[in-house]
């Protein structure tokens, strides 16, 4: 090639769009199972990061202590450093229950606490303790001002955490493959490896696979987007 010569790339749509491949995908490489598990496992984490990261960060907020700045610390740390995965698998063997579905709802849930501590402690913040301190004195409990006060007022940053959480779930692969032993417990994203083989790679169906398993959160973020900036913008701005 001469240095005149430039190379030319264009980007069009198929001439033939082979839908016999979806199917083919869905039928063969178990779709409906995997969707399934990971409907499971992305729901049931994000509500349990939900849940405990909002009550974690009102305590650590409203009990300014140095025990509270300590474990705020403890939390943020949670961004910077890395799991640990051989540790995190003999954590779950010691508690015996290595290679299900519900060590990987735990692993998730704590994974993205740390984020989302900090988002709701943000915006906490901006929340008057007058509100506690009248909700006090009308007899009502610790619980009864989080979940009847603090938890209506924060449904913008319950909404961005939740669809975080759960694109960043939906995607994940490692930890999946390290802690699922049971390939029938696979999510969407593992089940390219039913057409990836040592000696043999169906790209077709590979490239299949990958489309339909992308299409829930593509779809997820194109009608969530606006809550998803609402929700930073107002745990940034506020805090």
């Amino acid at each position: 090639m001469t240095s005149t010569e430039v190379l030319r790339f264009t980007l069009d749509l198929p001439d033939k769009w082979m839908v016999s491949n979806y199917l083919r995908v869905f039928e063969e490489g178990g779709l409906g199972r995997a969707f399934l598990n990971g409907l499971l496992i992305t729901g049931v984490s994000s509500v349990l990061n939900i849940i405990l990261s909002s009550s974690a960060s009102f305590i650590l907020v409203r009990r300014e202590t140095k025990l509270t700045n300590t474990l705020y610390l403890y939390f943020f740390m949670g961004l910077i450093a890395p799991m640990s995965t051989i540790t995190t698998i003999r954590v779950v063997q010691w508690m015996g229950f290595y290679g299900s579905i519900t060590s990987v709802i735990f692993i998730y849930a704590a994974l993205n606490t740390a984020f989302s501590v900090f988002l709701y402690s943000g915006f906490i913040k901006s929340i008057p303790k007058a509100l506690d301190e009248v909700a006090f004195i009308e007899g009502a409990s610790m619980f009864d001002v989080f979940f009847r006060i603090v938890t209506p007022l924060i449904l913008p940053v319950n909404a961005t955490v939740a669809i975080m959480v759960f694109m960043a779930v939906w995607n994940d692969i490692t930890i999946p493959l390290y802690f699922l032993t049971d390939s029938s417990d696979w999510t969407m994203p593992l089940s390219v490896y039913n057409f990836y083989g040592k000696y043999s790679r169906d790209w077709n169906l590979i490239f299949a696979n990958l489309v339909l398993t992308s299409l829930p959160v593509l779809i997820l973020y194109i009608f969530a987007q606006k809550y998803i900036v609402s929700g930073l913008t107002a745990g940034a701005v506020k805090g």
